[in-house]
């Protein structure tokens, strides 16, 4: 596999991030850290760029959190950004999103509507007064004794949505320390038998959230779109690791 090397990560080559092409649509699995923009803070690389080295006239059609793994569309030339936008404008995207939180919860479809405030520099907070429309379901999928993997299906796409209806319901995303959610760590679940070397310190299983962009469906000029996208290895390891000390 050849490696792209950004400022402070390493990433695939933009074709190897490839699950779908066709004359008018580019969709990738987009890795974590890798930001869907170019950014103010410098040069680092951004899906924008390797999507128009490799394609020229390639827009990206929404955006992901950078730390955020998973589908992301990429429109080849003006017409589908235009058609694609318009999906997303009019809510007509269904977008499922997989999430790890702290501690059991058990959702049922439950339906999160609170409005959410951008207040710039990445910052949004809830505001019933003057925020925009925010709706987000919730439903759990798999119960652990001290996680639970859950299902999250956004209407709207306002800035950290996911992350900030999951904090209000008092079920942070695993590593998502700017909703005060924890990383998780294997000494805290393998009980017995977990050592560390002499002056080592203890890495967290993931080292972001744990939040992944799992299915997109809609219909384009009449075609229906359906696309999934696997867990990228951090995400797996942790359900792993969940899965064999946690369950």
């Amino acid at each position: 596999m050849k490696i792209l090397e950004g400022r402070a990560a390493k990433f695939p080559q933009f074709t190897e991030l490839i699950i779908h092409e066709d004359d008018d649509l580019i969709v990738i699995n987009k890795p974590p850290f890798l930001a869907s923009l170019d950014e103010r803070e410098g040069p680092e690389t951004s899906v924008l760029r390797l999507a128009k080295k490799y394609h020229p006239d390639a827009q990206v059609c929404h955006r992901l959190d950078k730390e955020t793994s998973g589908l992301l569309l990429i429109a080849k030339n003006p017409e589908t950004y235009r058609l694609v936008s318009i999906e997303f404008e009019r809510r007509r995207v269904a977008k499922t999103y997989h999430a790890v939180i702290e501690g059991t919860h058990v959702f049922e479809d439950l339906l999160v509507d609170l409005p959410i405030l951008n207040l710039g520099n990445k910052n949004v907070t809830i505001d019933r007064a003057n925020g925009k429309r925010a709706e987000t379901y919730f439903k759990s999928l798999h119960y652990f004794k001290h996680y639970t993997l859950v299902e999250c299906r956004p209407v709207t796409g306002r800035m950290h949505q996911i992350r900030i209806h999951l904090a209000t319901q008092h079920a942070a995303i695993v590593g998502d320390s700017l909703y005060k959610g924890k990383p998780a760590y294997l000494s805290q679940i393998k009980k017995r038998g977990f050592t560390l070397g002499k002056g080592q310190e203890e890495q967290p299983i993931m080292r972001r959230f744990a939040l992944h962009a799992r299915e997109l469906r809609f219909t384009l000029a009449g075609e229906e779109f359906h696309f999934e996208a696997p867990y990228p290895k951090d995400f797996a390891t942790l359900l792993r690791q969940l899965e064999k000390f946690d369950d």
